[in-house]
């Protein structure tokens, strides 16, 4: 589904990122983690056109991502951003907002088939009764779900997220994951996300691309990428690491500086 080989980018004259490789399979749900700084997001703003690689290639499905069209990559691939969306426009109104790469020329107005493909999103995402709600009046909850509806509503194979539940309660955290599982499951959708919260980490994503400074730390499944060893070196803070007794992947236990002085 996709390929990157070799990428380095970053902004001006500042290089972020070096010699990133990496692939993500069809139907696969792939996590990037790391520290602050490490590069995460500008990982996912290179493979979505928001910044232009300095080196490196990077395909999407066998094409080359910078050779396609905004129009055909958003047909193909749909961004969930950090940025809670807000105003006065209603949630159905926001969400066909998606269906623009598919506008024709000299169009200016919805389909039906717009309008269906809407629909669908906002009943995936159980937004549907919400569809006449401005976003203004909107809890957090709800407008990351109004993102999350707006870019199913391209009909994406890939689907990237950026910190989906960076500003959401426990509750709402594992909703919104999930949601985003189901998605995955039900749709054949394939899921890249960058996620700050290990354990959230280990539980929702078939396997872990883990950043450090600007690099490839190590990649693989949650099980090979959380050992405390790693944690430790390149978060560089003490924890404990166990296998949930629920779901048998990792769980992330952090050793406050008190209690390891005092064991």
């Amino acid at each position: 589904m996709l390929q990157v080989k070799n990428l380095s980018c970053g902004y001006g004259k500042k290089i972020i990122l070096r010699d990133v490789t990496f692939q993500v399979k069809e139907g696969e749900v792939l996590g990037i983690i790391g520290p602050n700084g490490s590069g995460k997001t500008t990982l996912l703003r290179a493979i979505t056109k928001v910044i232009n690689p300095s080196r490196g290639e990077i395909t999407l499905k066998g094409k080359n991502v910078g050779r396609m069209d905004f129009q055909e990559f958003a047909k193909t691939a749909a961004v969930v951003s950090q940025t809670l969306p807000g105003g006065f426009v209603t949630l159905e109104e926001f969400v066909l907002l998606g269906r623009t790469p598919y506008f024709k020329r000299f169009q200016f107005f919805e389909t039906e088939n717009d309008l269906r493909v809407a629909q669908k999103a906002m009943m995936l995402t159980d937004t549907w009764g919400l569809k006449d709600r401005f976003l203004e009046e909107m809890s957090g909850g709800e407008k990351q779900l109004s993102l999350i509806a707006r870019a199913l509503s391209q009909e994406p194979s890939l689907l990237f997220l950026d910190e989906p539940t960076s500003h959401l309660d426990i509750a709402h955290q594992v909703y919104i994951l999930d949601l985003i599982r189901r998605l995955n499951k039900e749709l054949s959708l394939t899921v890249v996300m960058v996620m700050h919260d290990l354990n959230l980490a280990a539980e929702y994503c078939d396997r872990l691309l883990l950043l450090r400074e600007g690099r490839v730390h190590c990649a693989g499944y949650p099980k090979e990428v959380l050992t405390y060893q790693t944690i430790e070196e390149v978060y560089r803070t003490v924890v404990v690491v166990t296998d949930s007794p629920v779901s048998g992947k990792p769980h992330i236990f952090v050793v406050p500086s008190e209690q390891r002085h005092n064991p």
